[in-house]
């Protein structure tokens, strides 16, 4: 469930990507405060996301400064400096890790180390923020109802993310929440659990786990997935896009937006299009490809 929320770096301005960093350092930073040192191993693009579009939507400035860091070997560099707004959604991080670990643990049978070390990080949040941990949990014991049943509607099965997205949200902006912010992250739940499932689909259908593409579909693997029912699935995200550009114009931005617009209307389908249907970012076979052609 992490790390496909990212952003469309060749479109992405200079300026866009430097705050997009200074917001990915400062809630780095603000793991290990909220949670503990440990709760930084769990870092996740999303949560960067999260706190740039947050504190835009919540009219909440940071402050960036340069500050030395430990993954640079000491050198300073750029970075949001954690408030409020980010220690929640530190939080959030840290109580999702926390559940998806315990998934691995449940389906696959490992990762309890890991999950035992994130005990204590997910303690602090949620002591710090107990609504976190309460929207995560019931969202994610009706996901795990709804998987045992083994839905076969790809919306239905994607509900549960989708409302947990939406409360996490209206939480987090308080005030400042409104209808279309609810329904765009909404819209992003559901993207993240349907990239998800297409992402683990052929390793789903050979371990005889859960997917609500193939139980909505019952294909062998992802290939056959894409020939016979691509029309469909290119439908579903399509409506998903469109939906979030309707929620987007509706929502106020107190601060330049063209970063969270670039994650949103180019990094999200330029993503869908390379896990979904394979036809960009073909990662290690395509660069191999393109060595052999260099060689002739």
């Amino acid at each position: 469930m992490f790390g496909y929320i990212q952003y469309d770096k060749p479109n992405l301005y200079i300026k866009d990507f430097e705050l997009y960093r200074a917001m990915y350092c400062g809630v780095c930073k603000g793991l290990g405060a909220a949670c503990g040192q440990i709760a930084r191993l769990g870092l996740s693009y999303d949560a960067a996301f999260f706190s740039a579009i947050l504190h835009n939507i919540k009219n909440e400035d940071v402050k960036i400064e340069r500050q030395s860091c430990i993954t640079k070997f000491g050198f300073k560099h750029p970075m949001a400096l954690p408030d409020g707004l980010t220690e929640g959604v530190a939080c959030l991080n840290t109580v999702l890790v926390y559940y998806k670990l315990s998934d691995d643990v449940a389906d696959e049978k490992k990762g309890g180390l890991k999950r035992r070390m994130f005990r204590g990080p997910f303690g602090r949040a949620r002591k710090k923020h107990p609504a976190i941990a309460e929207i995560v949990d019931r969202n994610m014991r009706l996901q795990a109802v709804r998987e045992r049943e083994n839905c076969t509607s790809v919306d239905i099965a994607a509900d549960a993310t989708a409302v947990m997205l939406r409360e996490l949200s209206d939480y987090l902006l308080g005030d400042s929440a409104t209808p279309q912010t609810g329904a765009l992250f909404y819209d992003i739940g559901k993207w993240i659990y349907l990239m998800d499932a297409a992402d683990d689909y052929d390793e789903d259908v050979k371990k005889g786990r859960y997917n609500p593409f193939a139980a909505a579909y019952g294909c062998k693997d992802k290939a056959e997935l894409q020939e016979k029912h691509g029309g469909d699935l290119r439908f579903l995200f399509n409506t998903l896009f469109y939906d979030m550009r309707e929620q987007l114009s509706g929502i106020r931005f107190h601060f330049n937006r063209d970063l969270t617009d670039n994650i949103l209307l180019r990094g999200l389908p330029m993503h869908t299009e390379r896990i979904v249907f394979g036809t960009a970012g073909k990662g290690k076979a395509c660069k191999a490809k393109n060595k052999e052609k260099q060689k002739e």
